[in-house]
């Protein structure tokens, strides 16, 4: 009986610890939500792994302005990596105005297209013709300034090297 004892006391114990092979967290479980209110939210996976906007000086900025007769969005997202490098994922238009429902290609950084940009340690790479990705925008509030929507792009780094940004998504308010 003292044996069966200890046997359930060991047995119990040992199905209580924790074990961190057990947690497969999904990558796109760590992502915000995608909200629709003005949540000030922006995450997606960088080659897999979560991106989600650090603290620190200017982690989120958003603008969609009317300047010299085009619009221009410019949404990006800014953290520092452990060697306290800067990495900004951002998604923008040159002179091409966005609207609730639509889906635009990211191309290149020139006028009338919406484009990816990828950088690290103050090297900027834009998406391409070859590497190129979506953006669609869920929603549009011109009242409450808001811009939601989703996105996805592969990007060159300035080192040759492939990133796929993937599972996108935003919610933010936009300064005029």
């Amino acid at each position: 009986m003292k044996h069966l004892l200890l046997f359930l006391i060991l047995a119990l114990t040992v199905s209580c610890c924790k074990n961190d092979d057990d947690n497969n967290t999904n990558p796109i479980d760590q992502l915000p939500p995608a909200t629709q209110t003005g949540e000030q939210t922006f995450g997606c996976l960088l080659d897999g792994e979560p991106f989600l906007p650090g603290s620190g000086q200017n982690p989120l900025d958003c603008v969609y302005q009317f300047v010299n007769g085009g619009y221009y969005f410019s949404l990006q997202a800014n953290k520092r990596d452990e060697m306290n490098n800067r990495i900004t994922i951002a998604i923008g238009t040159n002179d091409l105005e966005i609207q609730q429902g639509q889906t635009y290609a990211l191309f290149e950084n020139t006028p009338e297209n919406a484009n990816g940009v990828y950088s690290y340690a103050a090297n900027i790479t834009y998406t391409t013709q070859i590497h190129t990705g979506e953006l669609t925008i869920t929603k549009l509030d011109f009242d409450n300034n808001i811009v939601s929507g989703t996105f996805f792009f592969d990007i060159l780094d300035y080192n040759g090297d492939l990133h796929e940004i993937r599972e996108g998504r935003f919610d933010v308010r936009f300064t005029q």
